[in-house]
């Protein structure tokens, strides 16, 4: 016999005594806690959603799921009226007759569906096919083009030429990009004609490129009148490039494209232009070129089209806002249609960068009384001011106290009255948010949604009706019909969670704890496992999100599930997720707190708010404590493994910028600020890498077009150099998410706390399920 395997036999038995003394998570402890995943939570909540979909005056349809199945309702505000949207089981049993199968009327299998803008007729996709259905009479006709009369959700774009078409206000014609040049296509005759001629490669009209997203859309904004159009040619000419290759059998494919970074010396610029179309002129707006930044985000298109540009009524004038590279400098200004001119109306400038909302841009321009709505943060908190655009002076304040404008909803220039949603009102939490309006002259301030908790609004098209669903994270959407006034018109839907609550599902622990400087209050959530002991000590993941654009918890309504946080915690962890203080929806030194420094990444709340729990909650082990966190929250978690070394003992990193300078240029130099001020080498996190001493995984997407791999690649060197131990999970062909290796992601990242936070031993490559919504089949 082999020397050496007698040799081996007692180190093997040693081996396998250890791990036998080791606590065995099973298959069924998995599945227990896949139970609470987001889809197979959510089919278990009745009544839980209502999505308006507007009908020409104000009437609306939307599905609503119950434990049968689901029912399409029909809502008339004006009458105040909710009833069934058609007959159910006549149309259940039309289908069936047409099919040969047999369809239950609270389960009809409708892929998508949409009302003729009478609502007399409906059209829908069941089982792959396309049918038409009278209301009155039931006669059910195979439909070979199913009628599209909602409103789109893509703002009316298309698929045309070798770009998406984006239609018209009169919906008569759509412009498209071909060949770097601006096309339109008569819709009814499918007559296209060229707009631009001078467009090239990196130098074209309307294209859609921000680094980290790009799209063969077109970004430009039509005029009321359908005859002009507001775009750019984006000059990228001498940006430099990103390059990603592909894993596969072969040669890989390389792909590469424009992606500045902070400190480039040439950035994107956008030359701004007009275009007439009847007869086709490209009129350029007489100012040098901008930068290609906008005042809500990152990307010039960010709101779904051309970001911060007002056309006039009689679409003479454009008024548009210009930004500056590093987003401290704001510049209104008024370009005349016809011949190009611009003037320059006001302009902002702050410390650190400029907001305009989150969510939505608050500014207007008022054309009839030629005037403007600002939106600025300029006494700490966001608010709105209404100036004279002749003259670019103050005329009021319109908005003021300790809370804060999110999203300008609607201006009635008629009744100057201002609709939007304000946070910060509410004591129990500053980030709940209302419908309020207000006078333009700063008068008659109310609150239309009074109800406790995070109100949701969507607004009829006319602007007289809003459908509100309000709710907390521990408590169930109420929805309901209300008039511009809050008056409510009529009760929607009351979600129930009582076929959810008994699998043991529990909703999170909101929790409020102090910020590092022992004076802030911090909000958050926090997760614990549905068969607590109280007896027992449960190790802590921290699920982190440091923004700055946004935080960790992300919606403060309901949600069945968020993230797999809950999940996680049924195999013996508590989770939390803490809102740390640089993160936006509450004042602007608070938002401001990390600027030049974004590597502080809220880590300092994130310690002393755990910390401050474990006084609370006797369950909770502060000797270990595991963090994880994707993209800017993989940032994070290595930061934390690296600089707070004895306190988080397990880390996964997913798709971190870990060093700002290998991340797209406006992200640092707005949140930042520019390489020549901040020293950046500082934050980098491959320079801490030698500090680690707990159990790290870092993973990333090889083909991530928004972070590229090569941020994670440089702290994998920094640790090899430093001779540290450590895991990696990389997705060869995946992008920024993981597409549908996430089930994957998810297990290994389960697996991973368990074995070493926990001290367990998972079960082998169990497989993550999540099954689909039978009711939306």
């Amino acid at each position: 016999m082999n020397k050496f395997l007698l040799t081996g036999i007692p180190f093997l038995l040693f081996a396998s005594a250890q791990a036998q003394q080791r606590p065995q998570l099973t298959t069924t402890d998995y599945q227990q806690a896949q139970r609470f995943l987001s889809s197979n939570a959510e089919q278990l909540v009745d009544h839980g959603s209502v999505r308006p979909n507007w009908f020409a005056g104000d009437r609306f349809w939307y599905r609503d799921l119950t434990a049968k199945g689901s029912e399409f309702i029909l809502v008339d505000p004006a009458k105040g009226t909710r009833s069934a949207a058609f007959d159910h089981q006549k149309l259940a049993d039309a289908l069936s007759k047409a099919t040969g199968k047999t369809y239950e009327a609270a389960m009809l299998p409708f892929q998508s569906i949409s009302f003729s803008p009478d609502g007399k007729s409906v059209s829908f996709q069941a089982d792959g096919k396309p049918w038409l259905c009278d209301l009155k009479t039931y006669q059910l006709t195979a439909d070979s083009a199913p009628q599209k009369t909602q409103p789109d959700n893509d703002a009316g774009r298309r698929r045309g030429g070798t770009g998406i078409e984006v239609l018209s206000p009169d919906k008569k014609r759509a412009a498209y990009i071909k060949e770097y040049n601006l096309w339109v296509r008569d819709v009814q005759t499918g007559t296209q004609t060229q707009l631009t001629t001078d467009g090239v490669k990196d130098f074209g009209y309307a294209t859609d490129n921000a680094g980290w997203k790009s799209s063969d859309r077109a970004i430009l904004a039509w005029s009321p009148d359908s005859k002009k159009i507001a775009t750019f040619k984006q000059d990228q000419r001498q940006v430099s490039d990103m390059y990603l290759v592909t894993t596969n059998v072969g040669k890989p494919t390389l792909k590469q494209w424009k992606y500045p970074l902070p400190g480039d010396k040439d950035i994107a610029t956008i030359q701004r232009v007009i275009i007439e179309v009847d007869n086709p002129k490209v009129i350029q707006l007489q100012i040098p070129a901008d930068p290609h930044r906008a005042t809500l985000s990152d990307d010039i298109a960010s709101s779904g089209t051309f970001d911060d540009v007002n056309w006039t009524d009689d679409a003479s004038k454009l008024a548009f806002v210009s930004t500056s590279r590093d987003h401290k400098q704001e510049k209104i200004r008024l370009a005349d249609a016809a011949t190009g001119s611009v003037r320059e109306i006001f302009e902002e400038t702050v410390p650190t960068q400029y907001e305009s909302g989150w969510g939505a841009i608050n500014w207007r321009y008022l054309d009839k009384s030629n005037e403007f709505i600002w939106f600025s943060e300029r006494d700490n908190w966001g608010h709105l001011y209404l100036y004279d655009a002749a003259t670019g002076k103050l005329k009021n304040q319109i908005t003021k106290g300790d809370w804060l404008v999110t999203r300008l909803l609607k201006v009635d220039e008629k009744k100057r009255l201002l609709y939007f949603i304000a946070n910060g009102r509410q004591a129990i939490n500053p980030y709940f948010g209302q419908l309020c309006k207000i006078g333009f002259d700063g008068k008659n301030f109310a609150v239309l949604t009074p109800e406790e908790g995070n109100h949701q609004v969507s607004i009829s098209p006319s602007g007289s009706y809003f459908v509100d669903s309000y709710s907390k994270p521990d408590v169930p959407p109420t929805v309901v019909l209300r008039n511009m006034d809050g008056k409510l018109i009529t009760n929607l839907e009351k979600t129930d969670v009582s076929r959810l609550t008994a699998t043991g599902w529990q909703p999170p622990v909101p929790i409020t704890v102090k910020a590092y400087d022992g004076k802030t209050d911090l909000y958050g959530l926090m997760y614990k496992p549905t068969r607590l002991d109280p007896a027992k000590k449960y190790p802590v993941v921290d699920y982190i999100y440091p923004g700055p654009q946004g935080g960790s918890v992300g919606n403060w309504s309901f949600s069945a599930a968020r993230k797999d946080n809950q999940a996680l915690a049924e195999l013996g962890f508590i989770v939390v997720e803490i809102e740390g203080t640089s993160n936006p929806l509450r004042s602007k030194s608070f938002h401001d707190m990390s600027y030049g420094n974004m590597s502080t990444n809220t880590l300092t709340d994130q310690i002393t708010g755990i910390q401050q729990l474990a006084q609370k909650y006797a369950y909770i082990d502060t000797s270990r404590v595991g963090i994880w966190g994707h993209s800017g929250g993989g940032f994070a978690t290595a930061t934390a493994m690296f600089r707070y070394p004895d306190f988080f003992k397990v880390g996964i990193s997913e798709s971190g910028n870990h060093d700002n300078r290998n991340y797209e240029d406006d992200w640092g130099e707005r949140y930042n600020g520019l390489t020549s001020a901040v020293d950046y080498e500082a934050q980098a996190n491959q320079n801490y890498a030698k500090n680690l001493k707990g159990k790290l995984m870092l993973a990333h997407g090889m083909m991530d077009d928004n972070v590229p791999p090569y941020n994670t690649l440089l702290v994998v060197e920094a640790l090899e150099k430093a001779n540290k131990d450590y895991d990696l999970v990389i997705f060869p062909n995946s992008a920024h998410g993981f597409g549908s290796y996430t089930p994957y992601m998810m297990r290994r990242r389960w697996d991973y706390f368990v074995k070493y936070l926990q001290g367990a031993e998972p079960p082998h490559e169990f497989q993550v399920e999540t099954k689909p919504d039978p009711r939306t089949r």
